[in-house]
């Protein structure tokens, strides 16, 4: 019973960073579309962060993907 509330606890952990990085990518997105509306060439830091902040999100959503797994296996 430990192992199953241990891991339903990091699955939760998990959705919870998952959307705090969702929404600090969703700034660097804003600024990205701005500058496309406006016609200019996006800001290289806006664009890195948006490309980091994608890569953590798809680490974190195969994270949680393998916990899930694990929690049927139980």
């Amino acid at each position: 019973m430990s192992r199953k509330s241990d891991i339903l606890k990091k699955i939760k952990e998990s959705e919870q960073e998952i959307e705090n990085l969702e929404k600090r990518r969703g700034r660097s997105q804003s600024a990205l579309l701005e500058a496309v509306v406006i016609g200019e060439k996006p800001n290289e830091t806006d664009v890195e962060y948006f490309k980091t902040y994608t890569k953590l999100i798809d680490l974190e959503r195969q994270n949680l993907r393998k916990l899930k797994a694990e929690l049927e296996n139980l």
